[in-house]
């Protein structure tokens, strides 16, 4: 199946290390970040889920949650959270889905054979509270994944939702932000940006960040 930026987020039922998990009632009005690991007692995934344990406070800042994949088993995934907390120094806080039936990876298209024959590629989907998918994120197996960016990204797609504004490239949070092309009323422009803005060129308007 193949999912594109928009579509609503496939609902699953399957259990995890935390108690069986009904996607869409599990997510509720939060953000999550979904994201797959090749395999259980591994050295690049034994650090991205330690990282992410440690981002608990900065999620939960953005009305975010974390939720974990791969095709191992339940009890596979519950011997290996005692090798992530004892490594990376940090209590796992959040659920690791078991899909040895391949039912999640299946509904998001996590396996890609030509990668990865039988396992789960590291593939990211960050969903909002409507369910819709707003970025997805594919990463080679040998390759761990920078979650600060994953944050970044959540941070992006909240502020342009809220303000008529794009993020540009390598933009952090607090950097100036682009007037979207498409609001030329200059009143309404001023009373959204009421510390104006510096064209580059008529498309091109940058101006300070409207939350901060």
């Amino acid at each position: 199946m193949t999912l594109r930026l928009g579509d609503i987020a496939p609902d699953f039922t399957q259990e995890s290390t935390e108690g069986p998990i009904r996607f869409h009632e599990w997510a509720g009005s939060n953000w999550v970040i979904l994201f797959s690991h090749p395999a259980d007692f591994t050295p690049v995934c034994t650090t991205e889920l330690g990282l992410t344990a440690k981002l608990k406070d900065e999620l939960a800042k953005r009305n975010a949650k974390a939720l974990a994949v791969s095709v191992d088993t339940l009890d596979s995934h519950h011997k290996w959270v005692g090798d992530i907390e004892e490594t990376q120094g940090v209590r796992l806080n959040f659920p690791i889905l078991a899909d040895p039936d391949r039912k999640v990876a299946t509904l998001y298209d996590m396996i890609h054979p030509n990668s990865l024959a039988n396992l789960t590629v590291r593939t990211v989907f960050i969903i909002d509270p409507d369910k819709k998918i707003r970025t997805t994120l594919t990463y080679p197996a040998s390759t761990g994944r920078n979650f600060n960016e994953l944050l970044r990204v959540l941070d992006s797609l909240q502020l342009t939702d809220e303000h008529k504004v794009a993020t540009p490239g390598n933009w952090q949070d607090g950097d100036e932000v682009v007037i979207v092309p498409s609001l030329t009323d200059e009143a309404e422009i001023k009373r959204r940006f009421p510390k104006g803005y510096r064209a580059l060129r008529p498309y091109l308007r940058l101006t300070p960040q409207p939350n901060k």
